[in-house]
């Protein structure tokens, strides 16, 4: 299963989010729930760093199925769309297979 963390601040703006684990929907190159999941999150990750001048801090670990985003300073509006949009997206996936991938919230500072 995947866990997803959103990470929301003292503002209650979503500033980041954590992803661990592996789907296992299919074998590891047909996991369509994973390739979702990557995908969303690296399409933020890409967006916050080219269309804002926020700063953020990241890692992962493609073997363990990691991976870790955070805002850490400039929090701009363009970023605070783009966290509710992956916000969104990560729900919808849960939804739709809710067996593969847990979203959780979690207050940060």
């Amino acid at each position: 299963m995947i866990q997803i963390s959103l990470y929301r601040d003292g503002s209650g703006r979503i500033c980041g989010f954590r992803c661990a684990g592996h789907a296992g929907y299919a074998e590891n190159g047909s996991d369509i729930v994973c390739a979702a999941v990557s995908a969303l999150a690296m399409t933020t990750v890409n967006s916050v760093e080219q269309l804002t001048s926020d700063r953020f801090s990241y890692k992962e670990s493609e073997a363990e199925g990691q991976m870790e985003f955070r805002i850490v300073s400039g929090f701009s509006e363009a970023s605070e769309i783009l966290m509710k949009s992956l916000a969104l997206g990560f729900s919808g996936i849960a939804e739709s297979y809710g067996g593969y991938v847990r979203v959780t919230e979690t207050s940060v500072k």
